[in-house]
């Protein structure tokens, strides 16, 4: 059931939230290469240094249900494009509460974004997923997202 009554908000004094969600990131079948715990590891890691630090371009947000409970959140930073030098919002991380999942936290998570990357004179909204994270990329097509470059990886040890 959608609900779409959700106050977006600059994330503060949020780590415990945000980073509680990092297990979220894996809970779907990894390309053999990838370690689950390294990639919790790795998530973790950058995660807590943005928000620790506060870098020049990066934006965390956290999205709140109509009684103040937070529900998700998106990490967004503004890049710069390879081929135009025009900037683009890159997602870097969007996750959403289990018990707030299917109520429209992610589109509205979303679609702040959208607005405030239109705000920040923003060519291209870009974001990575994995292939096995079916419900992501479901969401991100239907949401009109389309594949831009593909990103292929082969171990070599």
């Amino acid at each position: 059931m959608a609900d779409s009554t959700f106050l977006i908000r600059l994330a503060h004094d949020d780590d415990d939230f945000i980073l509680g969600l990092v297990p979220r990131f894996v809970n779907f079948t990894l390309p053999a290469w990838r370690k689950r715990q390294a990639c919790i590891e790795g998530i973790h890691s950058d995660l807590a240094r943005h928000l620790d630090e506060s870098p020049a371009n990066s934006y965390l947000f956290v999205a709140e249900d109509a009684g103040g409970e937070r529900a998700g959140f998106i990490h967004m930073q503004k890049t710069r494009d390879f081929f135009t030098g025009r900037g683009n919002c890159h997602v870097s991380d969007l996750a959403v509460a289990p018990q707030h999942e299917r109520r429209g936290v992610a589109r509205a998570l979303l679609a702040h974004a959208e607005d405030w990357a239109r705000g920040h004179d923003c060519q291209l909204m870009t974001l990575a997923v994995f292939p096995g994270n079916e419900r992501a990329r479901a969401l991100y097509e239907s949401a009109g997202y389309g594949i831009d470059l593909l990103r292929m990886a082969k171990p070599v040890r």
